[in-house]
């Protein structure tokens, strides 16, 4: 009886295995995080708020995610840790209670100009196999469909060794490729300006090339010159037909120039690896500039830009080929697979119902899955990714967001609020980092950090429920529950930008008036056409500055000083007062520490380990040789000023021996758009996805045009640096500029002169401009779907 009644106890008690049910940090202390200790609860939504820059990414991707992702790795065989990369073990004490992290951030999708957003989610390799098992005629495998593969074939005799000797036969074989020969598969071919390209009254040895790189003194220009083919002192207009080929076409050949064994290669097949091959979305400003000036891209002819062959193109199933099948939007694409029914591939035809179904679901059915994966926003990519985990049967998994909401509208948040639900309550730990107010409502568990950015940063202020932030004396608290209002007066435009019969990707021959001289803020919802309208229509050589959400190009040994020409002005004032030569104050220059190489640090490859970074002893992580560090400017040397933040060196060089106007002004810039608390020299790398946006405005902020476009500015951006946002736009605009903002947040929409609502739907069920006015006639109208959530916001 007592045996039977202990049984029952022990049985009611509960498991220790149900005992592990939080993620516990101790002591973190990756970038500006200081000893950060945290317990998250597991199968809850935990959001982390904060400002900008205030240590969210570094607590939740640098630290947790990144430790789980490392002991996964672990798990392999170091054969197979060769081939995966090498992630060192995050700066903190203790990490207890992880579960697998997977990762869904906003980096865009890969920039190569063969990547489609069919090829990213196998939407396509899914369609590939359907088409080869369905498609009237057959022409072969899925790779047949495949623009991708191209077609080849060959024969020849081969030689088999075996017991008896060798003995040669005949072999042929071929494979069929889908991919249309003429575009190889890109979908569209170039002709370039070849006066865009180089001077031709000039010869070789006076450097006549105008492509980025190409200078007479650089390798480029040496192995044109010595290559032996032409004579370097003849303008090129003066070459033969052949030399010109040459110059131009020549196939790779093997050349000696100055005792060096090189490749010579003509210049147009060199530029279209070099340059080309590369989305323009992935290039550096300059080179993008060059490629936009000399390069004209137009559809190939041969395929229509589909980017598939002839053959590829002509087997269809019910009418439609593949080409068809994938220039469909998203939504239409899936009516048809649903209406598709063939038992012989049942489960393929479930599986891509699930994916079209998915992309539908996440409010991206407004896609086609022929469109290039590097034009696709940050929101976009994010939600693309977010695809294959929508039906995975997965469960105790820890997803991590970053930042979902981003591109989204007001009325498509709430979509994605239940997507985050749906994978919580499904078993799984949700760690999101959000500034919107309606994400953070739906949280069981808040994070927030700060209190302020960078060093300033890097502390929990507050941990607990949504209302206990909301009681909370914490900047989101405070902030949480923010509203802006209408303004009382708008301003009046000065002219307008006519845009006439736009038609750019789901436009619907679109007529509209942008007012300038005013804030005009163009909205609607996610794929409604704003960015078409605003980036793909308005008039070249309309004095326009655009500044696009792209990520920043830079990388560990960049930093903002480096980034924004800052450091120009500051080594040409170090070296004047000085009477030294201005490349001693470069750390990529002559001025660099000889054993670092100017890093500030040493790494140590350890094969399949996590690369070992040490601070260098020579010179103690500054960077510079000890004999550069004895030139002064202001009593500082150039690695102090290098250490101070913006604001310190807006003081600095503003007055005093150190007086320095050129670079005072672009400090100025950059306390202006809210980075006084960066240092100089901070690599590029550890800044937040909101610093680095404000630091591409800053930067561009002196470009010589009267018309700024932002795209989404207020992404990556706390509830209390709006403020400061709204009130930099305003500066703008009363200097003299027009500023045109892509955005959704509601507080830049009420703090409009002129609000252009494109809608009323996304993809082919937008592209029309549904309201044009102020923002108080949008909110008195509340006729489309911005006006009613605008309405809501003001408390109208």
């Amino acid at each position: 009886m007592n045996m039977a009644a202990s049984t029952g106890t022990q049985s009611s008690a509960p498991h220790v295995a149900d005992s592990h049910d939080l993620i516990r940090v101790h002591g973190a202390r990756e970038n500006n995080l200081k000893d950060v200790s945290v317990e998250l609860p597991k199968r809850r939504l935990t959001v982390f708020t904060g400002v900008s820059g205030s240590g969210k990414s570094s607590l939740v991707f640098a630290t947790i995610a990144a430790e789980s992702q490392r002991m996964i790795n672990e798990t392999y065989s170091a054969f197979l840790q060769g081939f995966m990369p090498n992630l060192a073990r995050p700066d903190v004490d203790v990490l207890e209670g992880l579960t697998t992290a997977i990762i869904v951030d906003q980096e865009r999708m890969g920039a190569n100009s063969r990547s489609t957003v069919g090829t990213a989610t196998d939407a396509n390799a899914l369609l590939r196999i359907l088409f080869s098992r369905l498609g009237k005629p057959h022409i072969g495998s899925p790779q047949a469909f495949s623009f991708n593969v191209a077609s080849i074939s060959g024969k020849g005799a081969v030689t088999i060794e075996g017991s008896h000797g060798k003995t040669v036969e005949r072999r042929s074989f071929s494979i069929t490729g889908g991919m249309c020969p003429n575009c190889e598969g890109t979908g569209r071919v170039t002709d370039f300006d070849l006066t865009a390209m180089y001077d031709d009254s000039k010869s070789l040895n006076e450097g006549p090339f105008t492509v980025p790189g190409y200078s007479a003194d650089g390798w480029y220009g040496r192995i044109y010159s010595g290559c032996g083919f032409f004579d370097p002192d003849k303008p090129i207009r003066e070459f033969t037909e052949r030399e010109l080929h040459d110059l131009l076409y020549k196939e790779p050949t093997k050349i000696k120039v100055d005792g060096i064994n090189l490749t010579y290669e003509g210049l147009i097949p060199k530029l279209q690896k070099s340059m080309l091959s590369k989305d323009r979305e992935a290039m550096q400003p300059h080179i993008r500039a060059f490629v936009d000036r000399a390069v004209t891209f137009t559809a190939c002819p041969e395929c229509d830009g589909t980017r598939l062959s002839e053959a590829a193109r002509s087997s269809k199933i019910k009418g439609i080929s593949i080409a068809d099948a994938c220039a469909m939007q998203i939504s239409d694409l899936a009516k048809w697979v649903g209406g598709l029914d063939e038992p012989s591939v049942a489960p393929l035809l479930g599986t891509l119902r699930h994916t079209l179904d998915s992309f539908v679901e996440i409010g991206l059915g407004y896609l086609s899955l022929d469109r290039p994966s590097g034009t696709l926003s940050g929101g976009e990519a994010q939600r693309t990714k977010m695809i294959r985990h929508l039906g995975s049967s997965l469960t105790d998994v820890t997803y991590v967001f970053d930042e979902p909401t981003i591109g989204l509208h007001p009325h498509d948040i709430q979509r994605m609020n239940n997507l985050l639900l749906r994978l919580r309550d499904k078993g799984n730990t949700v760690l999101v980092v959000e500034h919107k107010p309606e994400t953070i409502a739906i949280a069981d568990h808040v994070v927030d950090l700060g209190p302020g950015a960078g060093t300033g940063g890097g502390t929990v202020c507050f941990e607990g429920t949504v209302e206990g932030l909301r009681a909370g004396d914490t900047i989101t608290g405070r902030h949480l529950d923010d509203r802006a209002t209408l303004k009382e007066t708008v301003r009046k435009p000065t002219g307008a930008l006519e845009i006439r019969g736009a038609t750019a990707n789901n436009l619907q021959n679109v007529d509209v008036d942008i007012p300038l001289g005013v804030l005009t803020v163009v909205t609607g919802v996610a794929g409604s056409g704003k960015s078409s309208l605003v980036h793909g229509s308005i008039p070249a050589g309309a004095g326009v500055v655009s500044i696009d959400q792209g990520a920043i190009k830079g990388s560990r040994r960049s930093n903002p000083a480096t980034y924004t020409g800052l450091l120009d002005p500051i080594r040409k004032a170090f070296a004047k007062a000085n009477g030294v030569k201005p490349a001693l104050f470069s750390s990529n220059s002559e001025g660099a520490c000889p054993t670092c190489n100017g890093a500030g640090v040493i790494y140590t490859e350890l094969g399949v380990m996590a690369t070992v970074a040490t601070p260098c002893e020579e010179c103690e992580g500054k960077r510079f040789q000890a004999s550069v560090l004895e030139y002064r400017l202001g009593g500082r040397d150039i690695s102090e000023v290098l250490a101070m933040s913006v604001t310190e060196a807006e003081e600095f060089f503003g007055a005093g021996e150190a007086r320095t106007p050129a670079a005072h002004k672009i400090l100025d810039r950059l306390a202006d758009v809210g980075l006084g608390y960066i240092t100089l020299g901070q690599p590029l790398t550890t800044l937040s996805g909101g610093e680095r946006q404000r630091l591409k405005l800053a930067t561009h902020m002196s470009e010589k045009g009267g018309t700024y476009i932002l795209d989404e500015p207020t992404t990556g951006l706390h509830l209390a640096d709006v403020e400061q946002l709204l009130g930099l736009l305003d500066r703008l605009v009363d200097s003299g500029k027009s500023v045109i903002v892509i955005e959704h947040h509601q507080a830049v929409m009420a703090h409009a002169d002129w609000i252009i609502d494109l809608g009323p739907g996304a993809g082919h069920d937008g592209g029309r401009v549904v309201f044009e006015g102020t923002p108080a006639d949008l909110v008195a109208a509340r006729s489309t779907l911005t006006g009613e959530h605008l309405a809501e916001y003001v408390g109208s």
